[in-house]
């Protein structure tokens, strides 16, 4: 028997902080615009050294992303001293600095998982990473976390929607209630080269903001109507935003999404979604991962694939 689709109507937003800045700028202003509205959202935190000034080397190994940074005006976004943090100027540790930030956000009422310990180190050189080396990155994340709220993280969200086999199943050996690592449609359980996972992927279903922009969308209205007319009553909408963008540079805007939003769709967080499929188990479906490149993103990505039919192993 063909199972049936899962029954979920809502939108998400995810914050993704990558940052020493975002944190220190971008969670705060979040967080006041979030009481303001009356909402609640997943936060995902970068744990260790900011080290984004290192990032600039992708100029000369991911197509577009000088194009992106230029397109996004990435150093007025970001600031120049992140763009400096790693090379010229020290790395900070992001929540070793602002731990009172770090719990400020789940004292709101938001919940909050691990981003990662080094977002530089994990986008750009997973892929060439020993399975005990990636162990090395989650455990540095989770011990800061646990340091930071005196618990253990639940979810996880990979930086830059870059996973593969074996940061699947560390996330599996954890025990997390789920992670959001992929870009995708809807709700599933990953399958790479055959191998069931047992973490639910809960992706990002929407382009982030810094995709869209100087794409069409530029002024602040802009950005919101193209938000706004991609929401669907009856489907799950995750919206990945970035501390340092709709934080810092974009808050007009993602003001304007929020009290859209508000009238068309229930507003969740990502443990409701994921209770919501434990409660429709049988229909949530196991899907290949793909990996590939997202309009407006610079690099390939892990992308929800087609769905599996057949057994699998665990």
């Amino acid at each position: 028997m063909k199972p049936s689709p899962l029954n979920l109507n809502g939108l998400v937003f995810k914050v993704d902080v990558d940052t020493y800045r975002g944190l220190k700028e971008g969670v705060p202003a979040l967080l006041d615009l979030f009481r303001e509205t009356g909402i609640r959202a997943s936060f995902f935190t970068a744990m260790g050294p900011d080290r984004s000034g290192r990032a600039v080397f992708r100029v000369f190994t991911k197509k577009g992303f000088l194009k992106k940074m230029i397109r996004t005006r990435a150093a007025s976004m970001y600031g120049f001293s992140t763009l400096l943090y790693g090379t010229l100027l020290p790395a900070p540790k992001i929540a070793a600095s602002l731990p009172h930030i770090i719990r400020s956000i789940p004292e709101a009422g938001h919940e909050i998982g691990i981003h990662c310990w080094d977002h530089v180190k994990w986008q750009d050189k997973l892929d060439r990473m020993s399975l005990d080396q990636i162990r090395t990155e989650f455990n540095l994340a989770r011990s800061a976390f646990r340091e930071a709220l005196n618990r253990d993280a639940a979810s996880c969200a990979a930086p830059g929607w870059i996973s593969n086999a074996k940061s699947l199943s560390i996330q599996d050996d954890a025990g997390l209630a789920y992670c959001s690592d992929m870009r995708g449609e809807s709700p599933f359980f990953p399958v790479v080269d055959g191998r069931r996972f047992s973490t639910l992927q809960i992706p990002t279903t929407l382009p982030t903001m810094d995709e869209i922009m100087g794409r069409g969308a530029e002024s602040d209205n802009e950005i919101a109507d193209y938000y706004l007319s991609r929401l669907k009553p009856g489907r799950l909408h995750v919206m990945t935003v970035h501390a340092e963008t709709e934080g810092i540079g974009k808050k007009e805007a993602f003001r304007r999404i929020i009290e859209g939003a508000q009238g068309k769709l229930p507003v969740l967080v990502l443990s409701e979604v994921a209770r919501i499929c434990l409660e429709q188990l049988e229909n949530v479906p196991l899907c290949e991962v793909l990996y590939g490149l997202v309009p407006g993103r610079a690099g390939e990505l892990s992308i929800q694939g087609k769905r599996i039919h057949g057994n699998t192993t665990a």
